[in-house]
């Protein structure tokens, strides 16, 4: 008896450890969408107002907001490139890698073209900007650069995997075309049979009739084969096909 107590307080506690874990583990995971919605929420907010300074505030300002938009957008579709790649091409790990090297210089200098657009010494600002231009120029460019690469690889294997498909849908085509052969050898083009094979045919067949009674049960030797229809109830269905009234798709 005490045993069979000890084994309930047992599974008793099982059951609350796993109820603990998995409250634990549903909480983190809607923290972590909160965080993620409100991350880009904030984002989005963050752009909308860079490109409503870009138009409305001419010189410096303006050209502030129009480099950390521009460095924003390249490194983000870079990384939403990279990640979404990753998954099913391992050798963009290194590029990856790579991109977030780039990526802390990216964000180190947004937050500096950040902190320039609050500062009021408009002449200082404005002597330092060719050096932002060159340096935002390099960071996006080189962005750009893991992003195209990484595109024209994925699209490389799609083109390889389609022109193999074609190939051999090619091959699956001419095997179900297998009745469409070449005339034999000394058959015209129009099926009937030269003088000398008329002959020997005209000879013959009383011979090569089956049971004597001048009627073939089978083909004659070089005869093409008959078709056989297919059943039209055991036709296959596919997801995007209506199913016809009074039948249903499997």
């Amino acid at each position: 008896m005490e045993a069979v107590i000890a084994i309930i307080g047992l599974l008793f506690l099982l059951f609350v450890a796993a109820g603990v874990f998995v409250t634990v583990k549903a909480v983190q995971a809607t923290k972590r969408g909160v965080d993620r919605t409100v991350a880009q929420a904030r984002r989005s907010v963050e752009d909308t107002g860079l490109r409503a300074r870009k138009l409305a505030q001419p010189g410096v300002a303006g050209e502030l907001a129009q480099l950390r938009l521009s460095l924003r957008t390249s490194m983000r579709a870079t990384q939403d490139a990279l990640r979404g790649g990753v998954t099913e091409d391992a050798s963009l790990s290194e590029a990856l890698g790579l991109f977030e090297r780039l990526s802390a210089h990216g964000h180190e200098l947004d937050d500096e073209l950040r902190r320039l657009e609050r500062e009021p010494d408009r002449a200082a600002t404005s002597a330092r900007m060719p050096e932002l231009r060159e340096r935002t120029e390099r960071i996006t460019r080189s962005a750009d650069s893991l992003r195209w690469a990484a595109l024209d690889r994925a699209r490389k294997f799609s083109d390889d995997d389609l022109a193999a498909l074609n190939d051999q849908i090619d091959v699956e085509a001419g095997a179900l075309r297998h009745w469409t052969r070449e005339p034999a050898a000394g058959t015209a083009p129009d099926g009937d049979a030269t003088p000398g094979r008329q002959a020997a045919s005209g000879s013959g067949s009383a011979s090569g009739a089956a049971g004597g009674d001048g009627h073939s049960w089978g083909p004659e030797a070089g005869e093409p084969q008959a078709i056989t229809a297919r059943d039209p109830r055991a036709r296959p269905s596919y997801p995007w096909q209506k199913a016809p009234h009074g039948e249903s798709t499997t």
